[in-house]
């Protein structure tokens, strides 16, 4: 993949010594592991946020989260880091592992089978970050 005629191969590798030029420790630089340094908001202050604090007749802060999984879902790829945050303060609101999987299962039919497998897998790997501590 580091054919020089190809244009996107190109624009990479300028983005790459750019980014070394800035500042040499952006080369190995982490989306992934960035996102450990954003915590995980605790159920009640979710709940007091954008639940049903202000809004006593409107949804939960758990709904609110799996309609932004199901919108995320559509982005697809471009969205891996906000798909694997919002799965995390899901389950944090008390959204179910099922849930969170009909959310995304459901976004097939309005964003076609890559995007939702795509968000399928990036969940499951946040889901198994949860259970195993690793968030």
């Amino acid at each position: 993949m580091s054919d020089q005629n190809n244009p996107f191969e190109a624009m990479l590798s300028m983005s790459r010594d750019w980014a070394k030029s800035i500042n040499p420790a952006l080369e190995s630089f982490s989306p992934t592991a960035f996102e450990s340094l954003w915590p995980t908001m605790p159920r009640e202050v979710m709940e007091a946020v954008m639940g049903k604090t202000f809004n006593p007749d409107g949804l939960d802060a758990k709904t609110k989260l799996l309609l932004t999984l199901g919108a995320l879902t559509m982005l697809g790829a471009q969205a891996e880091p906000q798909i694997r945050l919002t799965v995390r303060h899901a389950i944090e609101a008390g959204a179910t592992k099922q849930e969170i999987a009909e959310t995304i299962a459901v976004m097939g039919v309005f964003c076609g089978v890559p995007a939702m497998s795509k968000a399928m897998e990036l969940a499951n790997s946040a889901m198994n970050a949860v259970e195993g501590g690793g968030e």
